[in-house]
């Protein structure tokens, strides 16, 4: 997708709010590492999803500054409740002042620790209305493996970077990270437990529905 086409996307998607778009520019002083964070046509996708499966359980997997948690939490029903899993203290502590600006701050927890720890944690039950996983590529399949059994029937799980800048279509990637999610992105659309849909936004993002 080109600039051109991108920012007309962004321009006839909902505009960020002014704690939102805050959060964008701090996060661009980062310089490279801001790379890392969603775009604005994602975050509105990602409270759309929240608000359309009536969340009140999520989960998140990897938070980096915060945006995509803003996100989701907006998207909660009433009473609802974001698990953020992340290992950075740094770029977390910049997602809680930016939680408190944008008066989400109490729907969310957050967890310092390894994800797949944390969710090896988590009740064995199908209680997760709605996931997000956009952390460590490798362990993708593995988070998943972890959330789907976690997550009730009719839940979603979005997944993002699905598409690494087209390298998922080479027939032999190198790049551990463009091999991973060639093989996670193999596995979902086979894995009969689910439906799948692989929308070319950002880098790409896959929607995943719980039958």
């Amino acid at each position: 997708m080109d600039d051109t086409l991108q920012r007309y996307i962004v321009e006839h998607t909902t505009a960020l709010d002014a704690a939102q778009s805050a959060l964008v520019r701090r996060t661009a002083e980062l310089g490279s590492p801001s790379g890392m964070q969603i775009g604005a046509e994602q975050a509105q996708l990602l409270t759309l999803l929240t608000r359309l499966s009536g969340a009140r359980q999520a989960v998140e997997v990897g938070t980096f500054t915060g945006f995509s948690a803003i996100a989701i939490a907006r998207g909660l029903a009433p009473g609802g409740k974001l698990l953020c899993c992340d290992v950075s203290e740094e770029w977390t502590a910049i997602a809680r002042e930016a939680w408190d600006a944008a008066g989400v701050a109490d729907r969310i927890e957050l967890r310092l620790a390894p994800a797949a720890e944390t969710l090896q944690a988590l009740p064995q039950q199908e209680y997760i209305d709605f996931a997000f996983i956009d952390a460590d590529k490798e362990s993708y399949w593995t988070y998943y493996s972890e959330l789907l059994p976690r997550v009730r029937r009719g839940g979603v799980i979005a997944v993002d970077n699905v598409l690494w800048s087209g390298r998922v279509t080479e027939a032999a990637p190198t790049e551990a990270s463009a091999v991973a999610l060639k093989e996670f992105n193999d596995r979902v659309v086979r894995d009969e437990r689910v439906d799948v849909v692989m929308l070319p936004l950002g880098d790409g993002v896959s929607v995943v529905y719980k039958r």
